[in-house]
C-alpha cells in the first residue's frame, strides 16, 4: 500500500536539462547560488527578492523597462519596480510567434489550430474597434465568455491597449455578473448568447440582456456567435467578426509596471465578490517565472488546463503565451460525451502539460476511466492538478492508469495571486500525498498559534515578504481597508492566506484545507482535506463534505454529506465510513450523522462550500449563507436547507 512520501516518479539527471538548469546556469552566480540544489535557490530568491526578479525578467527576456529601483517598502504595502513600464500583450507578442499557435477544442470533436499571426492579426482589429467605441487606458473591458478563441482575442487586445480586463463564465446568473461587472464599470463588453454544455445548446440571450440593463455603463456590446435576440438598446451591438475586419497595425501601450491588467473575483457566495486587480508587471513576471522556470513550460510546449473564464487558471493558461507555448482551449463540459473527452484530446493536440483539478481526476478514478487505453502517443510528460487537495488514492490511480513517465505536479496557489504558492519543479521527485516544494520567490512558511513559524505541525499558511503578483488593491477600496482586512488582519505585516497547511523540513507539504472550516474535535483541530483523504477512498463514495457545528464554547456534531456510486448501498457505506474513520483518523473523528445526498453544493469554480454549509446548519437562513448565482448546482441548495431544518428539529 503507497505510503505518504513514497516516490512514484523521479527526473531524469536531475532535472536540469531544462529551463530550470539553463536558469541556474546563467543567473545562479549573480544570486549567490553556489550550487545545483534547489534549496539554495529558493533561499536567495526569497532573500534578495528584488535581484531575483530582475534575474527572471532577464532570463525570459523581458520586453519592458524595469526601471532602477527594484522594492520599495514592505507588506502590506510594498511596490515592485515603481519606474518600470511594460505590457502584458507586448510580451506575450515577442514570445508567441509562428508556429506556435491556439488550439480550439470541443465537446463536438473539433479541433482546430489558429496560426500565432493570425491570432496576432486579430487582437490588433479587435484593439482598433475597441479604440472606436471609446476604450482608452485604465478603461474597462468585461467578457461573458465561454473558453473559446474570442476570450483571448478580447484579453490580449484589451491588454494592449492599456485598458483593465475582466470575464465570467456565461453559466454565471445575471445577479453573479451584475455584482461582478458593476463594480467596475465597463465600456464595452464581449459576449455570446449561447453556449454549448453537456450536449445541449443553453440560451442565454435573455440572460445578456438583464446584465446589460444593469450596467448603464455599457457602450457597446461585441457578440461572438450568433446575435439572435440582441437588438441594439442603449448599446451599439457588434458582432466579433466585424470587429476583427481590417487592416489595422498592432501596436501597444506601455504603461506602468503596476498599472492594472486584469481584475479577477472571489467567489461570492455570501457577498458581493471581491473584485482583486492584478498589474501587468506582476503577472507578467509571476507567469513567466512559474511557467518556465518551475513547470518547463517554454516555446515548443503544447499547454493545457481545463477551465471557464471564470476561474483563475485560465488566466495561467493565457500565461502560455508570455513563454512562447501553443495553448489548448477546451470549450464544454469535460464528462461530455464521456470522461475520457480529455483525456483523448492529450493525442489529438499532442499536449505535454495536461492540466485539470483534483476533483476531476478523482471523476476520472470513480467513473473507472483508463487513460492507458486512451493515450497512445508519448507527447504527455507531465499532469497538473490544483483546485483541491489530491489525495494518495488520487497519486496511486495516475500511476497505475497514465501511461508513460508523467511528473504529477499537486500544486496550490489561489485566485488572489494567480499563481501557485506550492508546487514542483523539473528536479524535484513526485512523491505520494505531497506537494513538492515552495514556489520560487515565495516567502511560505506555516504560522502556529503563537504567529511564529512551525514545522511538522498543522499551521495558517502565510505569505512573509512581497511577491509581485499579489493584488495591487481591491475595486473601489481606495483607502485599502478592505484589502487590509483580507489578507493582514491577524498577522500584521503577514499575508495569511486561509489555508491549513503542514511544510515538512525538505520543503515539502500537505494543504488540509480552509482554516475557516476546520474539524475540532476534542481540542484536535483538523483540516477537511485529511476527512476527505479517508472517506473518499471507500468504494462506494463518489464526494463528499463535512462540516463542524462546534463553537469555542460548545462541542457540537461532525456531520458527513455523500454522494455514493451507482451501486452502492447506503447501509454498507455508512458502516465502511464510520470503521475508516475510527481507524485511520480517531473515534472522535466518527460522524455524528451521515446524509446521503444527491450532490454536493461548489461554486462555480468546482470549490465545496463547507463554510456556507456549516452556517445553514448553524441556523442562518439559507439566502444569508448562499447566493444561488454564484453556486455551480444551485439546485442541491434545497435539499440542504431540508436536511438543516431536519438536523435542528
Amino acid at each position: 500500500m503507497t505510503e505518504v512520501g513514497d516516490i512514484l516518479w523521479e527526473p531524469k539527471d536531475g532535472g536540469l536539462s531544462g529551463p530550470l538548469g539553463a536558469y541556474l546556469r546563467a543567473e545562479g552566480h549573480g544570486l549567490g547560488v553556489t550550487s545545483t540544489a534547489y534549496d539554495e535557490l529558493y533561499e536567495a530568491s526569497i532573500t534578495k527578492i528584488g535581484p531575483f526578479w530582475r534575474s527572471i525578467a532577464r532570463f525570459c527576456r523581458l520586453a519592458g523597462d524595469l526601471g532602477e529601483r527594484e522594492l520599495v517598502g514592505s507588506l502590506p504595502d510594498a511596490v515592485f519596480f515603481p519606474d518600470g513600464f511594460v505590457n502584458y500583450a507586448q510580451e506575450a507578442y515577442l514570445r508567441f510567434q509562428d508556429p506556435a499557435c491556439i488550439i480550439r477544442a470541443d465537446e463536438s470533436g473539433m479541433l482546430e489550430r489558429v496560426e500565432a499571426h493570425e491570432f496576432w492579426r486579430a487582437v490588433a482589429q479587435l484593439a482598433a474597434s475597441l479604440r472606436t467605441a471609446g476604450v482608452e487606458v485604465g478603461d474597462r473591458v468585461a467578457g461573458y465568455l465561454p473558453n473559446i478563441y474570442e476570450a483571448v482575442v478580447g484579453l490580449f487586445a484589451t491588454a494592449s491597449i492599456g485598458a483593465v480586463w475582466s470575464c465570467t463564465s456565461p453559466d454565471f446568473g445575471v445577479g453573479a455578473v451584475v455584482d461582478r461587472f458593476r463594480q467596475i464599470e465597463p465600456k464595452v463588453v464581449l459576449a455570446v448568447t449561447e453556449y454549448r454544455y453537456g450536449g445541449r445548446l443553453i440560451d442565454r440571450s435573455t440572460t445578456l440582456r438583464a446584465i446589460l440593463d444593469e450596467l448603464p455603463s455599457v457602450g457597446t456590446v461585441i457578440v461572438a456567435g450568433s446575435s439572435t435576440g440582441m437588438t441594439s438598446g442603449p448599446w451599439r451591438v457588434v458582432s466579433f467578426d466585424e470587429a476583427i475586419e481590417g487592416q489595422q497595425p498592432l501596436t501597444f501601450a506601455r504603461v506602468p509596471f503596476n498599472h492594472p491588467l486584469w481584475v479577477l473575483y472571489s467567489s461570492g457566495t455570501t457577498g458581493v465578490p471581491k473584485a482583486i486587480i492584478h498589474s501587468h508587471g506582476g503577472i507578467v513576471l509571476e507567469h513567466k517565472k512559474v511557467l518556465e522556470i518551475q513547470n518547463g513550460i517554454t516555446d515548443g510546449s503544447t499547454f493545457f488546463w481545463f477551465s471557464s473564464t471564470g476561474w483563475m487558471m485560465w488566466n495561467f493558461l493565457m500565461g502560455g503565451l508570455l513563454v512562447g507555448a501553443s495553448i489548448v482551449l477546451y470549450d464544454g463540459s469535460p464528462g461530455y460525451p464521456d470522461l475520457g473527452q480529455l483525456w483523448r484530446l492529450i493525442d489529438r493536440a499532442g499536449i505535454d502539460f495536461f492540466g485539470v483539478s483534483a476533483p476531476f481526476l478523482r471523476s476520472s478514478q470513480v467513473g473507472e476511466v483508463d487513460p492507458r487505453l486512451l493515450i497512445r502517443g508519448t507527447s504527455l510528460r507531465a499532469i497538473g492538478s490544483t483546485g483541491a487537495p489530491l489525495t494518495i488514492d488520487g497519486f496511486d490511480w495516475v500511476y497505475e492508469h497514465v501511461p508513460g513517465s508523467v511528473q504529477l505536479i499537486s500544486a496550490s496557489g489561489g485566485t488572489d495571486v494567480c499563481t501557485a504558492f506550492l508546487g514542483s519543479s523539473p528536479m524535484h521527485p513526485t512523491r505520494a500525498g505531497l506537494i513538492a516544494a515552495r514556489a520560487l520567490g515565495v516567502a511560505v512558511a506555516a504560522f502556529g498559534e503563537s504567529g511564529t513559524p512551525v514545522v511538522g505541525q498543522m499551521g495558517e499558511l502565510v505569505i512573509t515578504k512581497p511577491m509581485p503578483s499579489m493584488p495591487i488593491g481591491f475595486w473601489n477600496d481606495e483607502d485599502r481597508s478592505r484589502y487590509h482586512d483580507a489578507y493582514f488582519a491577524q498577522f500584521p505585516g503577514v499575508w495569511r492566506h486561509g489555508d491549513w497547511v503542514t511544510f515538512y523540513p525538505d520543503g515539502s507539504s500537505i494543504i488540509y484545507g480552509r482554516s475557516d472550516s476546520t474539524l475540532n474535535r476534542g481540542g484536535v483541530r483538523m483540516g477537511t482535506a485529511e476527512f476527505y483523504r479517508v472517506v473518499e477512498a471507500i468504494q462506494g463514495v463518489r464526494e463528499s463534505l463535512v462540516i463542524d457545528t462546534s463553537a469555542l464554547d460548545r462541542t457540537g456534531e461532525l456531520i458527513l454529506f455523500l454522494v455514493l456510486t451507482p451501486k452502492a448501498t447506503e447501509d454498507d457505506v455508512r458502516q465502511r465510513v464510520r470503521t475508516a474513520l475510527r481507524e485511520q483518523l480517531s473515534p472522535r473523528h466518527v460522524p455524528d450523522r451521515i446524509f446521503i445526498v444527491s450532490d454536493i453544493p461548489k461554486t462555480l469554480n468546482g470549490k465545496k462550500l463547507e463554510v456556507p454549509i456549516r452556517r445553514l446548519f448553524l441556523g442562518a437562513k439559507l439566502a444569508e449563507v448562499a447566493s444561488s448565482d454564484s453556486v455551480a448546482n444551485p439546485q442541491v441548495l434545497g435539499e440542504f436547507e431540508a436536511l438543516a431544518r431536519l438536523a435542528s428539529s
